[in-house]
């Protein structure tokens, strides 16, 4: 499978200018691809303003998503602040080529910058099947909680995904927390893993400095070993993966079924 990281500099709360840009980097790939991925809050960047941001379902960017994808052929996704029942979501969009969607809310907010007050955390995950992968895609602080990302969360030996993303704005600070965890979800999960974060900086710039951002958005095989990483510019990168040799892998290496059992309670 074909996939490709979209590492921008997000410009703060112009939707329009965010998707005008992500469009353009989309249509000018060298080849085709089977999913790309875009940043979290990809049309605001990391906001807590969400009354002034947030969109219904079906409306402008989820539109965008749509074309984008039937454009393309590929799964086109990445997460935007959505409302519904007049709560808002941090919401991961997983659009196929076809039309056929599904929706992630991102589990773990980040109440270091407001987030639980302010968004709704979603309850359940989901894996998505696409070229014979099984992908679950999950959002920035989901990365810091094993429990939450495990393959295996059942009593079967069976691994419930091949492919684990994760879309962030995760700031330059904790940079090496995000390098470092995403090369133990690999590990710990015996799955390819892959960060597409933004570089850049958020915020108002007419009034003070806002979070920077390093990027480091990467593609980490089933051992851990760094596939690709890119730091403080922007990139467009393709990437192909192997379910052969994730595969061979786990039949050579099968630490999943010495995991221990447990019940997630909530």
């Amino acid at each position: 499978m074909n996939i490709t990281l979209l590492q921008a500099d997000l410009y703060w709360h112009d939707p329009v200018a965010n998707r005008a840009m992500l469009e353009e980097r989309i249509f000018n790939l060298s080849e085709p691809t089977d999913l790309i991925i875009l940043p979290e809050m990809f049309t605001t960047g990391f906001t807590m303003d969400a009354r002034a941001v947030a969109e219904p379902m079906n409306l402008t960017t989820f539109r965008w998503i749509k074309q984008m994808a039937a454009q393309t052929g590929a799964v086109v996704t990445g997460s935007y602040v959505t409302k519904e029942d007049g709560h808002f979501y941090n919401r991961l969009i997983w659009m196929q080529p076809d039309g056929q969607f599904d929706t992630y809310d991102k589990r773990h907010l980040f109440r270091m910058a407001g987030e639980d007050a302010i968004y709704t955390a979603g309850t359940s995950r989901i894996v998505k099947e696409w070229k014979g992968w099984r992908i679950c895609p999950l959002v920035c602080y989901d990365l810091r909680f094993p429990v939450w990302s495990r393959n295996q969360l059942d009593e079967s030996s069976d691994f419930a995904y091949d492919l684990l993303l994760y879309v962030a704005n995760w700031p330059a600070a904790r940079r090496n927390a995000w390098n470092v965890l995403l090369q133990a979800r690999a590990i710990e999960n015996l799955s390819y893993v892959v960060g597409v974060n933004r570089v850049g900086e958020d915020g108002d710039r007419n009034v003070g400095p806002g979070h920077v951002y390093s990027g480091d958005s990467a593609v980490i095989d089933f051992k851990g070993d760094i596939l690709f990483r890119h730091s403080d510019t922007e990139i467009v990168h393709q990437q192909t993966l192997s379910l052969d040799e994730l595969q061979t892998f786990r039949t050579k290496f099968p630490a999943n079924l010495d995991a221990d059992s447990f019940t997630l309670l909530r």
